[in-house]
């Protein structure tokens, strides 16, 4: 069984899993982090834009106890999850930092991650890396 994982969408805490990544490494770090392998399919990578979401993985910032992201750093954060326009299971990894990490907090909605950019408190880089990342619960939907 494919264990699931803690993040957010939509300022809810939801659950997920990563099944494959288009990248050798991060497929490898999250296979450590799991405890479960993630498989490597490099044609993900050619998947395009227009048919991927979005999440948020944190390269800095905040350590909550319990669930943490693949860095150590507060859980992922998904945009578009099932049942709204855009969504994909596969998603578009997007590296966010915080550019005064002793100031950072949680954020637990991409409307957060678009404001706080927008704000200068942190930078997103668009990673080109795609993981395949099912939601098995969401906002409104999904097993609880």
């Amino acid at each position: 069984m494919v264990p699931s994982v803690v993040g957010y969408a939509e300022g809810e805490e939801i659950l997920f899993m990563h099944t494959e990544a288009s990248d050798a490494a991060v497929a490898d770090t999250l296979s450590k982090m799991m405890k479960s392998p993630v498989l490597v399919v490099p044609q993900l990578g050619q998947v395009p834009e227009a048919l991927l979401a979005n999440v948020y993985v944190f390269t800095n910032g905040i350590q909550p106890r319990g669930a943490r992201g693949p860095f150590e750093y507060q859980p992922d954060i998904f945009d578009t999850p099932p049942g709204t326009p855009g969504y994909s299971p596969l998603r578009a990894v997007n590296l966010v930092a915080w550019t005064a990490p002793s100031q950072a907090r949680l954020l637990t909605s991409a409307e957060e991650v678009r404001a706080a950019q927008a704000a200068g408190e942190i930078t997103v880089e668009r990673s080109g890396v795609v993981v395949n990342m099912p939601l098995l619960t969401w906002p409104g939907g999904g097993e609880r």
